[in-house]
């Protein structure tokens, strides 16, 4: 065991050993301290955040939001860990699905339905309350290094309800395995703000250009579930989300399968865009976005494209 898989677990074994409020200090304690240093991390959300609120907003403000920001991310992590300790009655009183009538019935009707999640609010308690709620749940989840961080994040998802697919060196491609439950009546959720193959889908995103993953539009044409766009952020006392949907599919006499795939990737986009605008304090993207913006955290100016984000 290296010592990132170590701080994991210590922070797992911590983190629900401590009463709530104790840890909850202590996690906005690192943020704030996160935010005076502005390392990397920091320097990258503010850039983010400035696409997502415009030129226009003082800096002052700006500054305000990141430090939101980071606390909403700390206490992201800090309920991650916590989730594992909690009840079934607890998780389903700790998180909030407005909508949730929508995906009550898909499951009811065997159809399932796939859910575009962005990474804000706490995707992970999402995927608990559905599972909590006696619905089949199945996603996928990138291999991380090491392999034994990996492994615990996969237990940690399994133990709460969910079925986890790798994204690649499974059985069978998650791909197809997705459209099989999917078939069967599952919901199936998928992070869909960020591509991480850099073979993705190129879309309009706050006024820029940036790439989004194929996966969510392929599944809804490929199996005729409904597609969802989640909104997902923090309130005092839950997480919460909504959902926007069932998303318009454009029709099979529209044009070949990528252009479809390109027109309903961009209506995902358009609905993360919308969610994260009304609550950008709980969007934790610290990480590159944007095609022109640079490797190092320039603030979102224009730099030419690396190989790996070149269009072709």
């Amino acid at each position: 065991m290296n010592l990132t898989e170590l701080g994991y677990v210590a922070g797992w074994r911590l983190v629900r050993a401590l009463p709530r409020p104790v840890v909850a200090a202590a996690f906005r304690a690192g943020a704030d301290r996160a935010h005076r240093r502005s390392g990397g991390g920091t320097a990258r959300l503010r850039a983010n955040l400035r696409r997502v609120v415009g030129p226009d907003l003082p800096e002052a403000e700006l500054d305000a939001l990141v430090r939101r920001g980071l606390r909403s991310y700390a206490r992201y992590w800090m309920e991650a860990f916590r989730l594992p300790a909690l009840s079934r009655r607890q998780i389903l009183a700790g998180f909030r699905l407005d909508g949730q009538e929508k995906l009550a019935a898909d499951v009811a009707a065997g159809r399932g339905a796939v859910v575009a999640l962005p990474h804000a609010g706490n995707w992970d308690a999402a995927g608990a309350w559905v599972a909590a709620t006696g619905w089949p749940i199945t996603t996928v989840a990138e291999r991380l290094r090491p392999e034994g961080v990996y492994e615990r994040f996969l237990a940690f998802r399994q133990g709460l309800g969910m079925e986890i697919l790798p994204t690649q060196g499974g059985d069978r491609p998650a791909f197809d395995v997705l459209v099989d439950r999917l078939r069967a009546g599952a919901v199936v959720p998928l992070l869909a703000d960020r591509d991480l193959s850099a073979r993705g889908i190129e879309v309009d995103f706050f006024g820029g250009r940036t790439r989004m993953p194929a996966g969510p539009a392929l599944l809804a044409l490929r199996t005729g579930a409904p597609l969802y766009v989640a909104s997902l952020w923090y309130e005092p006392g839950a997480a919460c989300a909504s959902l926007e949907g069932p998303l318009e599919v454009p029709d099979p006499n529209s044009g070949p399968l990528d252009q479809r795939v390109r027109t309903l990737t961009q209506r995902i986009a358009d609905g993360l865009a919308a969610g994260i605008a009304r609550h950008p304090e709980d969007w934790h993207m610290l990480q590159r976005m944007w095609l022109d913006q640079g490797t190092a955290t320039d603030g979102g100016t224009a730099a030419q494209p690396s190989a790996a984000t070149r269009t072709s």
